[in-house]
């Protein structure tokens, strides 16, 4: 068997001039090593906010090579400059989301670490029965004048901010939500997080938006909404304590008094992103509409 595959070699560097190098067996153990580390750090970059600033690091890094092509050396001699600190910025920059994975890592068994979760292509992140939870919820509480503010998870995952609350296990349902938003009871207060088809944390702390073209008459329930919504991909749902309108807020904007058709369509883009679903134009702030 070696002689073959020797002489297969040899044929192959003879009129192909191409070698093919020696693979062993701990060549192929490694290679599988790599592509799974590789594997979840692409996966703890997805969810998590380390992704929004690589981003902002690609697009500096565009500038600098745009500067190369244009030979601006004055802004070239500020990024070798900038290049020589990176490594100790990005570690400052980047300190909470290593050290939470170091601390997931930790807590995980050693047979989890090797399971793949692999999400389906056009597999739904939640059943139609949440949808319908969740809207006949919003809008039976904005009938009464009831403020809520529903946290809908996306592919980013929003575990900081879950900390924040009292943890919860529960399946959506249009009177849980209506249950933990009511005036007087311990868990009314702050933002309710939805991830899949259950409620994982309530009470929990959002950030406020800066955006000065917000609207003055917006209360804390909306900036927050918009707040989260400029750092994650989550849609976030607010029912006004003092109208009673449902609005959403979603990629920093915030779209006001939208009917339940139109708040059905939002959750099924992100229910199943593979589906494309007509939009309707909406008037809008904080952004484009």
């Amino acid at each position: 068997m070696v002689d073959f595959v020797n002489a297969v070699d040899a044929f192959i560097d003879d009129y192909f001039n191409v070698n093919i190098p020696d693979v062993s067996i701990t060549d192929v153990i490694e290679i599988f090593i790599i592509a799974y580390f590789v594997y979840h750090l692409l996966v703890w970059v997805k969810n998590s906010r380390v992704w929004m600033l690589i981003r902002g690091v690609i697009f500096i890094m565009l500038f600098f090579v745009l500067a190369a092509i244009f030979q601006m050396n004055t802004i070239l001699w500020l990024g070798e400059r900038f290049v020589s600190v990176a490594v100790t910025v990005l570690i400052v920059v980047f300190q909470p989301e290593l050290r939470r994975a170091l601390e997931q890592i930790g807590r995980r068994k050693i047979t989890s670490l090797f399971t793949w979760n692999l999400l389906k292509p056009g597999a739904k992140k939640f059943d139609d029965s949440t949808i319908t939870g969740l809207v006949s919820a919003c809008y039976e509480m904005g009938a009464v004048k009831t403020g809520a503010l529903i946290v809908v998870e996306n592919d980013m995952q929003l575990t900081e901010f879950e900390r924040t609350g009292i943890s919860l296990d529960a399946l959506v349902t249009r009177q849980l939500l209506i249950n933990i938003f009511e005036k007087n009871t311990p868990l009314h207060d702050g933002a309710v997080i939805v991830r899949g088809d259950r409620v994982v944390s309530a009470t929990c702390y959002l950030p406020l938006s800066d955006n000065m073209a917000l609207s003055k008459d917006l209360g804390t329930r909306h900036r927050a909404a918009v707040g989260i919504s400029e750092v994650s991909d989550s849609l976030t749902i607010v029912v006004s304590e003092e109208t009673g309108t449902v609005s959403y807020a979603r990629e920093g904007r915030i779209v006001r008094d939208v009917k339940e058709d139109e708040l059905i369509a939002e959750l099924k883009r992100i229910q199943n992103p593979d589906v494309e679903e007509d939009g309707t134009a909406h008037t809008s702030e904080g952004g484009m509409a």
